[in-house]
């Protein structure tokens, strides 16, 4: 009887382990899925460096040019963009055409009109979008948010 005692006694002892365990585990477990928003999986498309409010008149070439929004590829694979979008706090929007984003690479998204590069993409606006108190948000082909940066003209407050 006393070998079945000590078989009982390592069972419970083995059980009541296995039992703080899985309730340490459960609160844990419970809090990453609660506390989820919606960006869901962290992508490799995100917001790099925003140039904002640029000097210059608002409506020349070279001001609307001089601000912009890099997207970079964090990863290793090369991304289309197609679809993806980019907004300011005003909901001025642009929308990638079918661009492919190679891996470990950026792309710099300018207001004003230029041609197209690897490196370029231009908006084809008329007016300065990025002001200086403005965040960008990107999201990509099913709406999904990706990543957001917003500034108040003296430093930039990462949210993705």
């Amino acid at each position: 009887m006393s070998a079945s005692l000590a078989t009982r006694r390592v069972l419970s002892a083995f059980l009541a382990a296995g039992a703080l365990v899985g309730a340490a585990a459960l609160p844990a477990a419970a809090a990453d899925n609660h506390g989820r928003d919606h960006r869901g999986a962290k992508s490799s498309i995100v917001i790099g460096d925003v140039q904002y409010d640029s000097p210059g008149r608002d409506r020349s070439a070279r001001a609307l040019n001089g601000e912009w929004v890099e997207v970079k590829n964090t990863g290793r694979n090369s991304v289309n963009l197609r679809g993806f979008t980019l907004t300011d706090r005003q909901g001025n929007r642009y929308q990638f055409k079918d661009f492919r984003l190679d891996g470990r690479s950026s792309v710099k998204v300018h207001t004003g009109q230029g041609r197209d590069t690897r490196h370029d993409v231009y908006q084809d606006r008329h007016h300065q979008v990025w002001d200086e108190r403005d965040s960008a948000t990107l999201r990509d082909n099913r709406g999904n948010v990706l990543d957001s940066d917003s500034w108040n003209g003296r430093r930039h407050h990462r949210n993705g």
